[in-house]
Formats: structure tokens, sequence, C-alpha cells
């Protein structure tokens, strides 16, 4: 066992953490579904609604490096329709997660996280954006549904991909757009967690920032996949893989 502030981990849990943390740094400089796979990985270790509280600060973090490497490369239009309504998902989030036990949170998260897998699957069959609405209603509903997400298990990056999916935006905006979209709703979130849910503590910000190395490392892989390789093959395998962690989640 390794003890590391007020957390005691088995050096499999430690190298749980450490993945979870490479996943977010790949996931913050455009790899997708790497970040939605840390969830349930992190579940395994701590439970559901801990997991989403110890998440939080790694995905600050994550969300740092994403938005010094793409903060010229952002749609402000786009981003003002989705905040005050995202703020609005973020409190209903809050409330539910305040009235359930942390079994059918881990449910809850599970049945999001396999919605998310078929939206990432219908996502990468390409020539969808004729079939996604573009309109402003939209833009709140996703904003709502973002924001619910996020709080409950931190897991809004499929719902931001089918709204940015509708944006037409080019590959930098895109991931721009999304990176100062989730710094800010994940900022605006941390306060819940530490006096609402009390999943934060000072002990949970330094234990956090022990991963900053491989959040790093992450965010520079995810760089060099991006910028040299196919992402295809590699998105197929995180999709199956999140896929067995949501039914492992679940049953």
């Amino acid at each position: 066992m390794i003890s590391l502030f007020s957390y005691s981990l088995s050096y499999t849990e430690v190298s749980i953490v450490l993945l979870v943390a490479l996943f977010i740094g790949m996931a913050k400089t455009g790899v997708h579904g790497t970040g939605i796979l840390a969830v349930p990985l992190l579940a395994t270790v701590f439970g559901g609604q801990r997991s989403s509280g110890i998440l939080l600060p790694i995905l600050i973090l994550g969300d740092i490096v994403g938005v010094i490497y793409y903060h010229r490369h952002a749609s402000w239009k786009h981003l003002k329709l989705l905040f005050p309504w995202a703020a609005v998902g973020v409190i209903l989030g809050t409330i539910v997660g305040s009235n359930i036990n942390d079994h059918v949170f881990k449910i809850i998260m599970g049945t999001v996280i396999l919605i998310s897998v078929f939206i990432m699957i219908w996502i990468e069959q390409g020539g969808h954006q004729d079939r996604v609405p573009t309109n402003k209603l939209f833009a709140n509903g996703m904003g709502i549904v973002g924001g619910f997400t996020s709080m409950v298990g931190n897991l809004a990056g499929s719902v931001m991909g089918i709204y940015l999916l509708s944006t037409r935006l080019p590959k930098n905006a895109y991931i721009g757009t999304a990176a100062w979209f989730f710094i800010v709703v994940n900022c605006f979130k941390f306060p819940f967690h530490v006096f609402v849910w009390k999943t934060i503590s000072v002990n949970t910000v330094l234990f956090d920032l022990l991963t900053l190395p491989v959040i790093l490392l992450g965010a520079y892989l995810g760089v060099v996949i991006i910028r040299n390789f196919s992402e295809k093959n590699f998105r197929w395998f995180i999709i199956v893989m999140t896929l067995v962690a949501a039914i492992g989640m679940i049953f």
C-alpha cells in the first residue's frame, strides 16, 4: 500500500490513477474518447460520487493545458449560448447527486456512459452534420444536458461532441471551443463539490497535483497523435473499452 495525503492505495490503484491522468491529458489535446474511459476506471478505485470529486482537479489541470495550447482557437459566439444553460445543468446535477446513494450514482454514470458510447459511434460513422439541429433552442438544451452530465460524473464530452458537430467548426476551433467550455464549467462545479457534496478537500487537490507530470505527458501524446497519426483505430479501441467498463459499472 502507498499512503498519499489522506489516501491509502495499492500499487494497482495508483497505476489506475496515473492511467486516468494520462487519458485526461490526451483528451484535452484532442484525442476524443480517452476522457470518458477515465471515468469508470477511477470509479473502480474510489466509487461513483467520490471519484467524480477526485477527478475534477485532474480535469481542471488538463483543461489549463488544453486552453494554453488551443486558446486562440475558440468560438465565443457558441460559448456564450452554452454557459448560462450549462450552469443550470450543473445546479440540477448537484441536487440530484445530493439525494441518491453511491450505488444509484454509479448506475446513472454507467447509463450516461453507455449513451455516450452510442453517440461516439454515431459521430464516428461521419456524415451526420446535416442531421444535427443548429438553432438556439438546441444550443440551450445541449448546455443544460452538458452541465448536468458534467456534474454527475464528468461525462459531458459526448454531449459537447454533438453540439460542436452542429457548429461545423474546423478541427482546431472545435478543440479550442471545447477546451474553454470545460475549463469554465469545471471551475464553476468546483465549489459545489467542496461545499455541497464534500468530495474535494485540500488533500484531494494535493493528491491530484502529483499527477500533473503524467497529465502533461498525455497532453504531449495527444498532440503527437493529432498531428502525425490517424485516430480512427485508436478511437474505436477506446470506444470498445469504455463500453466494457460502463457495463461493469452498472452490473
